[in-house]
């Protein structure tokens, strides 16, 4: 009972600080495309589950190809929709005189001074991509470092300056974003020159529709599970940034409670990872998805975010296979961010700043991603409901709610406790006797797995390999089984336990025939059988190892 006082005593330090509008869907306008049906379809399932007035959804005939021009960008998107927002009063566009300095003269500025809305939804159907127009001329261009004399953007990123539509701005090049790392919520405004714009989109019309579904269900329940990071351990300068702020996103993962694991080896997860019940993934650098994401089923869990920083990451929103953000949204990712274009590193979000935001401050996706963006009229597109929100209520309420219901997520509160605590310098020995006095943990893979590795922690293996077994008879998902036989015949193989170690290698094989690294487990047992004078099965793995071993080359 101690323990669990002591658990609950940490609630208060996962709450989220920002502040809902009492109806958040009162700030959104969704635009969708009219040639499209299965656009005008998802903006009525969206506005209709988050309340957005009828007469803030609109309808604009545009093109059905992911690339759009300038001018068609301009005359059918941008312009139609400032127009629409002056009309129904949704913003107040107005002129402001600036005396002049000593490095400005006096001059005049278009800004939006008053507004009703803060976000803007994007449907499928919707173009992605501005194309390059090689005619757009512009002053000062000679000025822009070689490398960023482009046009071409990302729609989303494009009309979040939409507030900025009658002052104009430079289209060339990035746009140095003001909000940029903000703490208050409030910046993110069209009165400072900011519209928080992000898609519901993907592969299909379905995976698009379904975004908003699975961020209302991990509001309810929590957005649970562990954390990924994948990082290069790069020392390159022009690279570093990149792992900077991806290092400093797990710090913050793990100081918050989540279950963290970081791979900082220079290529990516391999497929033969197992990568169970994501809440976050955030790595680089491959062009297409790769690893355990090619696999047929990924463990995302309800409301899981999902991001890989390549220069090309959402070349396309319609492929499975191509580039990050269509495959991780096929595979469950509830919301990604990813760049159609090259961006360079400091053009791309700052995932230390997104985590933060998101996690800590309780900021809605968009606020997040929007103020993880250090530019704007750029590459970046942002994919998912921008009012998706899992931690900006009362962890100890969610917590409750989650026993009373006998909701089985309540694990992983109970789990995210013990983390925050071992993170916040709490004895090891605390946290296992929390666990171990938990009722919760009898019967929880999660929490009988988490005992496990604070025992090997504490240097007892052999207790450690106990609670894996444990573990394996609690109903883990598919992945973590596959990483609980890993750990745990690698455990008993330490123990001397080699008896053991083969029933669990042999299991491996029996229950994942299509296990990606085959070769590296056969490796394991060739020793063994032949150590247990396992005749039969040490001719069976030789052949099967050798055959393997020749096809690899």
């Amino acid at each position: 009972m101690k323990s669990r006082i002591w658990l609950l005593a940490l609630l208060p330090w996962l709450a989220g600080a920002a502040l809902a509008a009492a109806n958040p869907g009162d700030e959104v306008i969704v635009v969708y495309n009219t040639r499209l049906p299965e656009s005008k379809d998802i903006a009525q399932h969206y506005a209709e589950l988050r309340r957005v007035p009828g007469r803030q959804v609109f309808g604009f005939p545009l093109s059905t190809n992911e690339e759009i021009s300038r001018f068609e960008f301009r005359d059918s998107l941008q312009k139609p929709l400032a127009k629409e927002l002056e009309e129904k009063h949704l913003w107040a566009i107005r002129s402001r005189m600036f005396p002049a300095t000593s490095n400005r003269v006096s001059h005049i500025e278009w800004r939006v001074n008053q507004t009703k809305v803060r976000y803007a939804v994007l449907c499928y159907g919707v173009p992605l991509r501005i194309a390059e127009d090689p005619n757009l001329k512009e002053e000062g261009l000679e000025k822009v470092r070689p490398e960023l004399r482009r046009n071409v953007a990302a729609v989303d990123s494009e009309l979040a300056m939409l507030p900025l539509v009658e002052q104009g701005y430079p289209l060339h090049g990035p746009f140095n974003n003001w909000t940029y790392g903000v703490t208050n919520s409030s910046m993110l405004n069209p009165t400072n020159s900011l519209l928080m714009v992000s898609r519901l989109d993907g592969p299909s019309a379905a995976i698009a529709r379904n975004l908003v579904d699975k961020a209302l269900q991990a509001e309810a329940d929590g957005l649970w599970g562990r954390a990924y990071f994948d990082l290069r351990n790069t020392s390159d300068p022009g690279l570093k940034m990149g792992d900077d702020w991806i290092r400093g996103a797990s710090e913050i993962c793990r100081h918050l409670g989540f279950e963290t694991i970081v791979d900082d080896n220079p290529g990516t997860f391999p497929a033969s990872f197992p990568m169970s019940q994501i809440a976050f993934y955030i790595g680089w650098y491959a062009q297409d998805a790769d690893g355990p994401f090619t696999l047929p089923q990924v463990e995302f869990m309800p409301g899981a975010f999902a991001y890989h920083l390549f220069s090309f990451s959402a070349l396309t929103l319609r492929s499975t296979t191509r580039a990050w953000a269509g495959p991780l949204l096929a595979k469950g990712a509830t919301a990604t961010m990813g760049c159609v274009d090259e961006p360079y590193i400091g053009g791309t979000p700052d995932m230390a700043v997104f985590v933060s935001r998101f996690i800590f401050y309780g900021f809605t996706f968009a606020e997040a991603a929007y103020s993880s963006q250090p530019v704007l009229s750029w590459q970046t597109t942002v994919i998912g409901d921008p009012l998706y929100r899992p931690f900006g209520g009362s962890a100890e309420l969610l917590h409750q709610q989650l026993i009373e219901r006998h909701n089985p997520l309540a694990e992983w509160s109970f789990l995210r406790m013990v983390n925050l605590a071992v993170a916040n310098g709490k004895p090891t020995g605390e946290a296992v006797a929390s666990l171990e006095q938990l009722e919760a943990t009898k019967t929880s893979a999660v929490l009988t797995e988490k005992l496990g590795d604070l025992y090997a922690a504490q240097g007892k293996p052999s207790s450690a390999a106990h609670q894996y077994q444990l573990a394996l008879k609690a109903g883990p998902t598919p992945q973590q089984r596959l990483r609980l036989l890993l750990t745990l015949g690698e455990k008993l193989q330490t123990l001397g336990r080699e008896s053991e170690a083969y029933q669990q290698y042999q299991t491996l094989l029996h229950d994942f025939p299509a296990y990606p690294d085959k070769l590296g487990i056969l490796k394991l047992l060739v020793p063994l059988a032949r150590k247990l004078d396992k005749q039969s099965d040490l001719e069976t793995y030789e052949a099967q190892l050798r055959s393997l071993s020749t096809a690899s080359k």
